[in-house]
C-alpha cells in the first residue's frame, strides 16, 4: 500500500485535516490542485465549512482520512 497522505494545515489544532492524495497526481500537482480547490471554495462562499472543501476535495479525488491529532501543547 503506497498511498500519498497530506496534511492540511491550520492554526487551529482541531482544524487540522488529513486527506489521501488521488494515484494520478504527483506531490506538486496534488499541492497545487489541493490549495486551488480550498481557495475557490472560501472566495466563492465565506462561510464554507470543512464539509464543503472536502465535497470539493473529494470530486477531484482525494480521500479525506479521519485522524487523531493530540491537543494543543500551549
Amino acid at each position: 500500500m503506497n498511498d500519498t497522505l497530506m496534511i492540511l494545515p491550520s492554526s487551529r489544532y482541531d482544524e487540522i485535516r488529513l486527506v489521501k492524495v488521488p494515484k494520478d497526481l504527483d506531490r506538486n500537482e496534488a499541492y497545487r490542485f489541493a490549495t486551488g480547490i480550498i481557495a475557490q471554495a472560501e472566495e466563492s462562499n465565506q462561510n464554507c465549512r470543512w464539509e464543503d472543501i472536502a465535497e470539493d476535495l473529494e470530486a477531484r479525488g482525494f480521500e479525506p482520512i479521519e485522524a487523531l491529532i493530540g491537543p494543543a501543547l500551549d
